[in-house]
């Protein structure tokens, strides 16, 4: 009997262990916050996000925050059943030394060169993260997706150390990997 109490502490103890998650950010700091939007009017709303991140990039410190927010003065986008879903505004930030280098908002139509006219129709701006650090420049990806699926389009963001951004649709998994030819 005392053997099954002391499996049932150890297997309690290791479920709580985990279900607490800590993540590892190489020696970046990361701070994400949330907090619920909800409406009355029966259009639903993404929650409001913030993350800040410290990079580094060709020996110089870079602060990024990425601030999402829906915003009610663009155009409700519908699904085939009838639910509605309030677009997004996201402002990506970065400073280094005190200097702003980006401080751009992005909606959708900011995509509008890459995305198809009649998927943006039905589509919202998912969201922007923070990815990595190429040659190139610091990087993000972006998200333009049909609310609540999996259908998305995946774009990059690379912007440069003098603040220029370039901007790219990024390749589909599917695309890269022909799922039927593996056995």
């Amino acid at each position: 009997m005392k053997t099954l109490l002391y499996l049932g502490v150890c297997m309690s103890v290791i479920l709580l262990a985990s279900c607490s998650s800590s993540k590892k950010n190489d020696g970046k700091d990361i701070t994400v916050a949330a907090h619920d939007s909800i409406s009355a009017d029966s259009v639903q709303r993404m929650q409001v996000s913030e993350s800040k991140v410290t990079i580094s990039y060709k020996g110089k410190q870079y602060s990024s925050s990425v601030v999402r927010k829906p915003d009610s003065s663009l155009p409700v986008v519908q699904n085939d059943q009838g639910d509605r879903f309030s677009d997004n505004r996201i402002t990506l930030q970065l400073t280094s030394g005190g200097s702003s280098i980006v401080n751009k908002t992005f909606t959708k139509e900011s995509f509008s060169s890459l995305v198809d006219a009649n998927f943006l129709k039905h589509a919202i701006l998912e969201g922007l993260v923070y990815d990595k650090v190429t040659p190139q420049g610091i990087r993000y990806v972006a998200s333009i997706c049909y609310p609540q699926t999996d259908l998305y389009i995946p774009l990059s963001l690379t912007i440069s150390a003098d603040g220029r951004i370039a901007m790219a649709k990024e390749e589909m998994l599917e695309d890269l990997y022909d799922t039927d030819s593996i056995q």
